[in-house]
């Protein structure tokens, strides 16, 4: 084996690591990326203390008969 990257090597310049994936993308025939028209353009949402939901509910877990039958045939030695 000739090729050998030690941990501590250089990067390759950003435009070489970009052609390198463009190549391996289009060896592999990866799908074009595509972005949704309009998601650019939206705003990010806000992190703001007084924009955020002052409550948010737990949802609600129901369990059927039959779910609790079968949980308490179960013999579930948890020591």
């Amino acid at each position: 084996m000739t090729y050998e990257r030690l941990a501590y090597a250089d990067q390759d310049p950003a435009p070489t690591m970009t052609t390198d994936c463009a190549a391996c993308a289009e060896r592999v025939r990866l799908p074009e990326q595509r972005v949704l028209d309009g998601a650019l353009g939206r705003p990010a949402p806000s992190l703001a203390w007084d924009a955020q939901p002052r409550e948010v509910r737990k949802p609600q877990v129901s369990v059927s008969q039959a779910a609790a039958h079968l949980a308490s045939r179960l013999h579930l030695h948890l020591d």
